[in-house]
């Protein structure tokens, strides 16, 4: 494998180790001393400290793609040998009624895999230090001296300096990144040199201080990345901002008998048809199986894929045309899907901040190119995609789950979630403290058994203002009525940062939500809030209404269909809109069918009619109501 060279500089020799090397008093001394000790400078041990974990340890538990600590020193198989998929959706990718369900069961996985060098940082560093794998998982000043040593094997393998000036560490930084191309190299090289211009400060998931001063004045010598050995990418073709690494990996379009065909269809967006929403997945898989999957014809596909290990991006299926990958197929016709290299359930997941900046990046460019809101109704979770129908609200899937940090995310974006009105604005806004928010979640390793701690994006939901009240009911995931859980896949009684709801009541450090046509409560305390207030436009249904139906999908009434294109139903869901329930608003759309059923797509067509819905948050996922149905009004009013 090509991404096999990654391994040669880190073969490099290094300073021995002292053995009787004092343990640093804190992660700030952890820095220093590595820094002295292997000759790197100290900026820019922590400037890739920060592009890898942001300082944070995990308590030595392990990211999405096997790395540990500040320094994410990868083991992954070690770490991923056990972890179990998130198996919970059985969607069809696809979503469309029009035509038979596609139902893969291929599973990307680590088997049969061969681990490329960026994955089995960890081992290597265990060599160069004298330092046992166990002691470079679990102690974070440990970890930071293996860091060191593979920075400073890197710099020594390209034949450069262990020079006390920042700038001389470029190529060495660049191939830290375990990126087998220059392009994405260089990009992660440049994230690290903005940190260390920058500078940068905050307090660990550990509670520990740590300090980058800001050193403007830093010019690397770029040019050190073209004699690391490193691949030229396909970018041709692409579509990504210039500030991202990201290459041509095409999903085939392909027929293969009896009329059947893969593994998306083409389209001519935003011509067409608006692209409406980016679907934030997370692969769960290994960015090796997960690349085969999307070049199978007869699998499923999405947009763009995402490495987290050094945030490189492939482009399967260009933005014209329609991936199958939310499991509904009006957000599939009007969607860009983005999967990222990770695992929902593996016990403490966790994503590096290379992944997020690469990924925020990708979805300002196409939110800016296609007139996408940036919030939450339009940037979706799969998690928050609505079933379309009601036989398939339950095994819609639940990905990329509770431990996606949302909040940094949108502040990435340059949309930082805020208040924007006082207690009297009539929404909040979701908004807990990510580390400091940890929720109890179980089933990430055995069902029923608790997760590891972690922070969290998610909020969870009661039937009253108290913990010893039940949790929210969800009628479309359990149709017998009982009760919602804990399980880290199950989403019926929990809400997620960014998401807006309209507020129904306050009781002591209880704040009360309108939520699936109930009244659902968590716990505010002013002390630490989880929500802050807001405002804009809520729907209730239309006076003289004791309920209005809600949809999965915004699709035409029957006259709209032309000759030759079967009526699509307006199914409603098994959910309801009481009276005097508000629910806040996404968007006002037409209803759109994209009729696609024919490899030639000279056959296809979009159909769209006079009925118009209201995209609203009407529970952990969005909806839609016909704006015939019902009465919209400021929520303060």
């Amino acid at each position: 494998m090509a991404c096999g060279a990654l391994l040669l500089p880190l073969l490099a020799a290094a300073p021995a180790p002292d053995a009787a090397r004092p343990a640093p008093s804190g992660l700030q001394s952890a820095f220093a001393a590595a820094a002295a000790e292997y000759r790197v400078p100290q900026s820019v041990l922590l400037g890739v400290s920060y592009l890898q974990s942001r300082w944070d340890a995990h308590a030595g538990a392990p990211s999405v793609t096997g790395g540990y600590g500040p320094m994410h020193l990868t083991d992954a198989r070690t770490a991923l040998a056990g972890a179990p998929h998130h198996a919970e959706g059985t969607e069809d990718p696809r979503g469309d009624d029009a035509r038979p369900a596609l139902l893969p069961d291929a599973e990307p996985s680590l088997d049969g895999v061969a681990l490329p060098a960026r994955l089995r940082t960890l081992p290597k560093a265990a060599e160069l230090t004298g330092l046992s794998a166990a002691e470079l998982r679990t102690d974070p000043a440990a970890n930071v001296a293996g860091g060191a040593a593979l920075l400073a094997a890197a710099q020594r393998e390209l034949g450069e300096p262990l020079s006390a000036d920042p700038a001389d560490w470029y190529g060495a930084v660049a191939r830290f990144s375990g990126a087998d191309d220059q392009a994405t190299a260089a990009a992660y090289a440049d994230d690290v040199y903005d940190v260390i211009r920058d500078g940068a400060r905050r307090v660990t998931d550990s509670g520990q201080r740590v300090t980058l001063p800001a050193r403007p004045t830093v010019a690397p010598e770029t040019s050190q990345v073209r004699r690391a050995g490193l691949r030229t990418a396909a970018a041709e073709g692409t579509e990504c901002p210039a500030s991202v690494s990201c290459e041509w990996i095409p999903a085939p379009y392909e027929e293969f008998g009896d009329g059947d065909y893969g593994n998306h269809d083409l389209g001519d967006r935003p011509a067409s048809q608006r692209i409406q929403y980016i679907v934030v997945h997370d692969t769960e898989g290994a960015w090796e199986g997960v690349l085969n999957l999307v070049q199978d014809p007869t699998y499923v596909s999405w947009n763009y894929s995402l490495r987290s290990t050094d945030g490189h991006i492939a482009q399967h299926v260009k933005a014209e045309d329609v991936a199958w990958h939310a499991g509904n197929w009006y957000v599939n016709a009007k969607s860009i899907g983005l999967e990222h290299e990770g695992f929902l359930t593996n016990p403490d997941a966790w994503y590096t901040e290379a992944m997020y900046r690469s990924s925020a990046r990708l979805v300002k460019y196409l939110a800016k190119k296609y007139g996408i809101p940036l919030d939450r109704q339009h940037v979706l979770g799969h998690d928050t995609v609505p079933g379309p129908t009601s036989g398939t609200v339950p095994g819609m899937h639940t990905d990329p789950g509770p431990y996606w940090d949302w909040r940094h995310y949108f502040e990435l974006l340059g949309r930082p979630f805020e208040a924007t009105a006082g207690p009297s604005g009539g929404l909040v806004t979701i908004l807990p403290e990510y580390a400091a928010h940890q929720p109890e979640f179980t089933g990430c390793v055995t069902r029923g058994e608790p997760c590891a701690a972690h922070g969290s994006s998610a909020v969870r939901l009661y039937s009253g203002p108290g913990t010893d009240y039940p949790l929210i009911k969800d009628i479309g995931l359990r149709p017998d009525g009982s009760g919602s859980t804990t399980g880290v896949n199950d989403i019926g009684s929990r809400v997620s940062t960014g998401q807006q709801y309209a507020v129904a009541g306050r009781e002591g450090d209880w704040t009360a939500i309108w939520f699936l046509g109930q009244k659902a409560w968590f716990h505010n305390p002013a002390a630490q809030p989880v929500a802050v207030s807001a405002k804009g436009l809520v729907v209730t249904p239309k006076e003289g209404r004791d309920t209005i139906p809600v949809y999965g999908r915004a699709y035409p009434e029957a006259g709209a269909y032309p000759e030759g294109v079967p009526v699509q139903s307006v199914s409603p869901l098994p959910y309801r809109l009481p009276a005097g329930q508000r629910y806040v608003v996404g968007a006002k759309v037409p209803g759109e069918y994209y009729y696609a059923v024919t490899f030639d797509p000279a056959g296809h067509r979009v159909v769209r009619g006079s009925d118009l819905y209201y995209e609203i948050q009407y529970g952990h996922r969005v909806a839609f109501v016909r704006a015939a149905d019902v009465t919209a009004v400021p929520s303060w009013s």
